[in-house]
């Protein structure tokens, strides 16, 4: 396997992480492409999420190559789901990451080098200034469930660490506990309730809908 450079310095035209990566694993064109695809019209448009993908999937396409894995087509693509998916269960992601390593890949080293949506906007915007006309729809939609599942999550640990306190002190009886944070939103029209991330994804209730129906 390439014995590949893990200093903290690039040779490119930036220090952050993603330029690292892209020097680490020679990704050529990586920032051409990158603000191509971010600032590209209609269908040709990638959301900062996509790209990170896009680039995380390049990561770990170099890293099987280098390890002189036989790739067959949509194995990489495949194999990151099974790496990342949330609905993958832990044991397939625990198998995966098992047989990637007896096929000679440093799995652990790769999925630390993955990066995320926030460092691609930071890349694209601070190394690269690139810059939209205005944000997409689907980025805005992106921003506010990030901001939201930030919420949720700040919530959830919130509750968690004031009711382990409680228990601490014995003020409360509980055994071991999990807290779930859920924001509904309900459409007063047709009264029809949604998970806040599922109203998000789907852009909107289904009252347009109907009413296109019934015409």
């Amino acid at each position: 396997m390439t014995e590949r450079n893990q200093s903290s310095e690039s040779d490119g035209s930036c220090g952050c992480k993603l330029g690292r990566i892209g020097d680490q694993y020679e990704l050529r064109n990586l920032d051409a492409d990158l603000v191509a695809y971010w600032t590209g019209a209609g269908d040709d448009q990638m959301s900062t999420r996509e790209l990170a993908t896009y680039v995380n999937q390049r990561v770990l396409e170099t890293a099987l190559q280098d390890a002189g894995v036989l790739l067959k087509d949509g194995e990489v693509e495949n194999t990151y789901r099974l790496l990342t998916d949330d609905e993958v269960s832990s044991g397939t992601r625990v198998q995966t990451r098992n047989e990637l390593e007896r096929d000679g890949v440093p799995i652990e080293q790769v999925e630390s080098d993955f990066v995320s949506h926030q460092t691609v906007y930071n890349h694209l915007t601070s190394c690269l200034e690139a810059e939209l006309e205005s944000p997409s729809d689907e980025e805005r939609l992106e921003r506010s469930g990030d901001r939201l599942g930030a919420l949720q999550n700040r919530t959830a640990a919130v509750t968690s660490d004031t009711v382990a306190q409680l228990e601490r002190n014995g003020i409360v009886d509980i055994g071991e506990f999990n807290v779930t944070v859920s924001v509904t939103v309900t459409c007063e029209e047709c009264l029809q309730e949604y998970p806040v991330r599922t109203l998000l994804d789907e852009g909107g209730c289904q009252c347009g809908d109907a009413g296109e129906s019934a015409e």
